[in-house]
């Protein structure tokens, strides 16, 4: 038979493959252990590397947690900052328009005080024309009445009085039935009967001898006397 090489690690695969012969001595070790030592080492193992697999899963969702951790809170907090803002911004809203109708009322009620103020100024208004065109009629009227009280206080002299009130009576004579006066006006002497028309409508109304009456038609009278009496 040709000779064979084989390999000394061939050959303790095939010794393994084989079994181990407890008869034959293995001071190296080389033998596998048997198949119950094999398959706790390899249960071990496997909770081993499942144990590892648990932390490695716990740890990786512990890193993922802390990684989503940051983005729902700083979610959270733009939520609550924006419910915040609105509550806020709803209540300025109801201030503001709380403000608008109270200065709206204010205004309304402000119009009302105006416009009564204003019909109150056109109300005294009207009384301060009407007392003005009161005043102006008076005086009109009064400017129109004192002709009229001058005229029945100072009465118009009748015609030639001034005159009259110059001559100087200077005596009497009887004839019988005439009665004569005799009269000095200044230039020269007058004499006229007793009933006679002296000078316009003036008559010698009475003679006595002492003085003379001149009468005029209007009730006026004058009484000339002589230089002794006065």
């Amino acid at each position: 038979m040709p000779a064979r090489h084989i390999s000394s690690q061939s050959f303790d695969e095939i010794l393994s493959d084989l079994g181990d012969d407890l008869a034959i001595p293995d001071p190296h070790g080389i033998r596998k252990p048997p198949p119950q030592q094999n398959a706790t080492t390899r249960g071990q193992s496997q909770a081993k590397s499942n144990l590892f697999a648990d932390s490695l899963n716990r740890i990786q969702i512990k890193n993922s947690l802390q990684g989503i951790a940051l983005p729902i809170l700083l979610l959270g907090i733009l939520i609550a900052a924006a419910v915040a803002f609105f509550i806020a911004n709803n209540s300025l809203n109801n201030e503001s328009q709380s403000a608008l109708e109270e200065s709206q009322n204010q205004l309304t009620e402000l119009k009302k005080q105006m416009t009564v103020l204003r019909d109150e100024i056109h109300q005294e208004q009207d009384e301060l024309y009407q007392i003005i065109d009161e005043i102006e009629v008076s005086i009109h009227s009064l400017k129109e009445k004192k002709p009229e009280m001058r005229i029945s206080s100072r009465p118009q002299a009748p015609p030639h009085e001034a005159e009259l009130r110059r001559w100087r009576y200077l005596g009497s004579s009887q004839m019988g039935v005439a009665h004569q006066a005799y009269f000095h006006t200044g230039k020269n002497h007058l004499v006229f009967d007793k009933g006679a028309q002296v000078l316009g409508d003036w008559r010698l109304s009475n003679i006595e001898k002492e003085q003379a009456i001149i009468t005029h038609p209007q009730g006026k009278s004058l009484v000339l006397k002589t230089a002794k009496s006065e």
